[in-house]
């Protein structure tokens, strides 16, 4: 991965944020950390292995975080490459699309 969030980094993040399941997950350590265990069970349909699956793509694009803690390992949301997302990308259309409906309410 790039350092300092580059190109390959944020190919990462939207490639760990296009699954619907991904979302889901990080939704969950949004509300606050947990240990993979208590992640697993908040997802009765899917088996352990395919949870591990997606936090493997999760923690490659930096988006979660684990530590040992004893025989658990306690993971928690990591914002940071959601952010660089969002000033990179999403503000700048934002701001756009507000400038073009401001120069649309003029014309009228």
């Amino acid at each position: 991965m790039s350092p300092g969030g580059g190109k390959g980094s944020d190919d990462l993040v939207f490639k760990a944020l296009a699954s619907h399941t991904r979302r889901r997950i990080l939704d969950v350590l949004k509300d606050s950390p947990c240990t993979t265990g208590e992640l697993c069970a908040r997802f009765p349909g899917l088996d352990r292995t395919t949870v591990l699956q997606h936090l493997r793509v999760l923690e490659r694009a930096e988006l979660v975080t684990g530590r040992r803690i004893g025989r658990e390992r306690h993971l928690a949301l990591a914002p940071l490459p959601i952010k660089r997302i969002h000033d990179r990308w999403i503000s700048d259309y934002a701001r756009a699309a507000v400038d073009l409906l401001e120069r649309l309410g003029d014309a009228e």
